[in-house]
């Protein structure tokens, strides 16, 4: 649906790790709404309170440190339906479930498919503080990750082609003299080369650059970097 895309869209707006977070309430019930709304608050979070997957949905957001507390049984799209159609938007955001019903088979593929945590109703308003804390924590330090990442990328940018072939051959564990003969180039036209990239990358030793080549390319050898 169009509001489903709009969300998605918004999702991917530049990360903020150090605002405000904010908590997502979605809840049929208004009393639940208003009284975990109250709890938000009191923590100095900020809430966003709706009675469907569909408001939630269609309401636009930015990439700040933020967690879903979403009831189990919704009136048209359910809480899980809404989980998956998450999880398919590729949209990582802790989940804490709470149902008035406690479907243990529910809670167990809740639990399967990601979720933080599952609270039965009445609340223990003490344990969803706590898992609310747990969440937005999660939520920041994967903000925080995806922000180093957009900065490793950005000074990546920076290099010249044969910065970048420079970079692969040296953090491949190549000496001056061998990335030079595998280049055609002089052994002081590496070390030049050698110096801009570890300038340009921000790197302090050859160690610090193994590890950005590392995770700009996760899994993979560093070599295979260009």
């Amino acid at each position: 649906m169009n509001s489903a895309r709009t969300f998605g869209h918004e999702v991917r707006t530049l990360a903020t790790p150090s605002a405000v977070p904010v908590v997502f309430i979605v809840d049929d019930d208004v009393s639940v709404r208003e009284s975990v709304e109250l709890l938000v608050r009191n923590e100095n979070w900020k809430p966003e309170p709706f009675a469907s997957a569909q408001e939630f949905l269609s309401h636009p957001r930015t990439r700040v440190p933020s967690c879903l507390v979403l009831d189990l049984s919704l009136p048209g799209q359910n809480g899980l339906e809404l989980q998956k159609q998450l999880s398919l938007q590729h949209i990582d955001m802790p989940i804490i479930f709470i149902t008035g019903y406690g479907d243990v088979p529910k809670s167990v593929q809740a639990m399967k498919a990601g979720a933080l945590e599952f609270l039965t109703k009445p609340l223990d308003y003490n344990a969803l503080v706590n898992a609310i804390r747990k969440a937005l924590e999660r939520s920041r330090l994967a903000l925080a990750q995806d922000a180093e990442m957009q900065e490793l990328r950005t000074r990546y940018a920076l290099l010249t082609s044969r910065e970048h072939q420079v970079m692969t051959l040296v953090v491949s564990g190549l000496l001056n003299k061998q990335v030079g003969g595998e280049l055609g180039i002089s052994e002081i036209t590496v070390k030049a080369h050698r110096r801009q990239v570890m300038q340009k990358m921000k790197a302090n030793s050859l160690a610090d650059l193994v590890k950005m080549a590392s995770k700009l390319r996760p899994g993979r050898p560093a070599i295979d970097l260009t």
